[in-house]
């Protein structure tokens, strides 16, 4: 009897132990949190850190909240740092109809909303930049600026329908090869091919409907004027980290947000937060230390 209760002693003690221990056990794992979007799709989201303003990380097409794990470590000692899948891609839900700019800015609306931040600097990278502007329009009150990486080059229309056909043709037909095909061409051949093929294979496993749904919504923005004339009405500082991969025109996008500014980052290619993270940083903690 003795050994029973002594057993029972030492069993509830565990107990009592995990369960003390479980608030800091689920912040060092860092278990995904989950809030619904507008239209009832649970969207995944990860904070780390504290200080404000709040850096909000939004991921690229086909992309999802781990490809700035060369940026929460270093933000993080300073500010309270998100990362959001956003519908569709990573520990997100499914089922929307359509994965479209506006519905991706209510995710991210939804998460600020959830941890109730009143001041938020959102860094977007490639689709990200787009779906930044759409849930910067949600909450002018609360975004207070807005950091492209690789995106915004030129925000006015450059290209016709039938060039997004083209572009979208191939995907609809074979995605993962076509998807494999597009993507390893946002990459110098100089860049780390380890890094090179993660991403590669890692996009190409998206959900093609989700993907297909996406790129073809950005791209009619695009076309129709609707993305530039977006653009042209927030009220909010908006820059760029880029690569010179592919030419910025800044001027062009003063002709619609005279504020704009770019900043280019030389011998690197669409992933250059996740290639050079170090210079990255730097340049992204210049641009958010200075006041809007």
């Amino acid at each position: 009897m003795r050994g029973f209760t002594l057993h029972g002693v030492r069993y509830l003690g565990l107990v009592l132990l995990l369960a003390l221990a479980s608030p800091a056990l689920a912040d060092e794992v860092n278990w995904p949190r989950m809030v619904d979007s507008a239209d009832g799709v649970p969207i995944a989201y990860e904070v780390q850190g504290r200080g404000e303003p709040t850096l909000v990380f939004i991921h690229g097409w086909s992309c999802d909240g781990r490809y700035w794990r060369g940026q929460l470590p270093y933000f993080s000692q300073t500010h309270r740092v998100v990362t959001i899948d956003l519908a569709g891609h990573g520990h997100s839900g499914l089922g929307r109809e359509s994965y479209t700019m506006p519905a991706f800015g209510e995710d991210v609306k939804a998460v600020l909303d959830d941890l109730e931040v009143e001041q938020a600097i959102l860094i977007g990278h490639s689709m990200g930049g787009p779906v930044s502007v759409e849930a910067a329009r949600l909450m002018p009150e609360r975004v207070i600026g807005i950091v492209g990486v690789d995106t915004f080059h030129h925000v006015a229309p450059q290209m016709t329908q039938s060039d997004l056909e083209d572009m979208l043709s191939p995907m609809q037909q074979d995605f993962t090869g076509a998807a494999r095909h597009f993507v390893a061409s946002m990459f110098l051949e100089s860049t780390d091919p380890e890094l090179r093929d993660w991403v590669v294979h890692d996009m190409t496993a998206a959900v093609p409907e989700v993907a297909l749904s996406a790129f073809q919504d950005m791209g009619t923005r695009h076309i129709d004027g609707e993305a530039a004339q977006h653009f042209a009405e927030l009220t909010v500082p908006v820059v760029a980290i880029n690569a010179d991969m592919w030419p910025t025109d800044v001027e062009a996008n003063r002709q619609l947000l005279p504020e704009f500014d770019a900043v280019i980052m030389e011998d690197t290619d669409h992933f250059l937060h996740m290639a050079r993270p170090e210079a990255f940083n730097r340049e992204l903690e210049r641009m958010i230390g200075t006041p809007p």
